[in-house]
């Protein structure tokens, strides 16, 4: 016990000395002056490109701080937009969103329902996405090319006021969030076993991309990894008598987070791999993964209600009615609208967080604590700390 009392001692010690010389470090460093940012991911950061593609999002998303639907599937601010929040750039467009829509800071090709890798389903066949990451890498090099084109053309019908300038291209931040729907298509189609055999190769895909983008100009990445897709509500509405141990003490289904962990092990190996293979790149690795699981495993000590209640939507007797949606109940129509306190609340609907379960997050990742290296957004442009 001793022993073990001084270790921890020890650690402790050492993180102190560690943000020491960190903070040393960037306090010697100017902010990076960002041009603007490019995000690549699914829903966790889609802030209207599947909405633009497909079937809009409705009411009730948005009403908490946009007071409309603008896209996002949340009450509010995604993880996203704090991030542009706190680097001082505005927030991001979404690519496939082409009405009067301001390119001048980048691009959002996000789209919810994204996977890394193509998947043998459809949008209207578990809700995956059409535009998986190689595909919105193939729309990001379009859209440079394009853009490079009107400036070099000055076209008299194209608007470049609405562009970004071809030389920033390199100057501006690349964030990746994807992955979550990779392991849920996993989870419904593939066994355990299947579905860590397979991981390997969804992380060599997502290096592929990140090497596209690299040969795109791109040098400064942002990189989520996954959250504890076993703690979402949707993925425990159909848990009856689950076996001893098939759930953790927080309600979440165990396997599915041990994979979501064992995907970021190798997430994190391959970006460290990354640095090494691409001289000039700064590549931050960000773990989601722990401070979600920090909130979910602690909601009251933060002010939140269970982890497991969702604000929007209606889930009663085994009846869902998802968000915005209407559905008939013993011969009633029933919508599925808002609580009344979502800021109270870590699941907005059943899949995604609220406004303010994203803040929280926010709050915990974008300084440097849960980054490797541990360095904060506003930083990330520098690849020798």
């Amino acid at each position: 016990m001793e022993s073990f009392v001084k270790l921890t001692v020890i650690w402790m010690l050492a993180l102190f000395i560690l943000a020491m010389v960190e903070g040393e470090k960037l306090g010697s460093l100017p902010r990076c002056s960002w041009a603007g940012i490019y995000n690549f991911g699914d829903s966790n950061s889609d802030t209207g490109g599947i909405s633009a593609a497909f079937i809009p999002v409705t009411s009730p998303y948005g009403m908490t701080f946009f007071k409309k639907p603008v896209g996002r599937l949340c009450d509010g601010r995604l993880l996203l937009d704090f991030l542009v929040e706190y680097i001082g750039l505005p927030y991001v467009s979404a690519y496939l969103d082409t009405i009067n829509t301001d390119y001048r800071h980048g691009a959002n090709f996000a789209t919810g329902g994204s996977t890394i890798r193509r998947q043998n389903e459809s949008i209207y066949q578990g809700g995956v996405s059409p535009f998986s990451l190689d595909i919105q890498t193939i729309q990001f090099t379009q859209f440079k090319a394009r853009i490079i084109d009107l400036w070099s053309s000055r076209h008299p019908a194209a608007d470049i006021s609405q562009l970004q300038r071809p030389d920033d291209f390199s100057k501006a931040l690349f964030t990746l969030d994807v992955g979550q729907n990779d392991l849920s298509a996993g989870f419904r189609t593939l066994g355990e076993q299947q579905l860590r055999a397979q991981l390997p190769d969804i992380i060599n895909d997502f290096a592929i991309s990140v090497q596209q983008l690299y040969g795109q100009g791109a040098r400064s990445f942002w990189i989520h990894n996954t959250g504890p897709v076993g703690c979402l509500p949707v993925t425990t509405f159909n848990v009856k008598n689950p076996k001893p141990g098939y759930l953790d003490q927080y309600g979440c289904i165990r396997y599915q987070n041990d994979i979501a962990m064992e995907f970021n092990k190798q997430l994190k190996a391959r970006v460290i791999k990354l640095r090494s293979e691409l001289a000039d790149a700064a590549l931050t690795y960000v773990d989601i993964y722990t401070a979600k699981y920090k909130l979910i495993s602690n909601t009251k000590k933060y002010g939140f209600k269970d982890h497991l209640k969702v604000c929007c939507g209606h889930h009663e007797n085994d009846v869902h009615i998802f968000c915005g949606k209407t559905g008939i109940v013993n011969g009633t129509k029933v919508f599925g609208g808002a609580c009344a306190n979502p800021e109270t609340y870590v699941s907005w609907d059943a899949v995604h967080m609220t406004e303010a379960a994203n803040r929280w997050v926010a709050n915990h990742v974008l300084n440097w604590s849960l980054s490797d290296p541990p360095i904060p957004a506003t930083h990330a442009c520098y690849n020798h700390l």
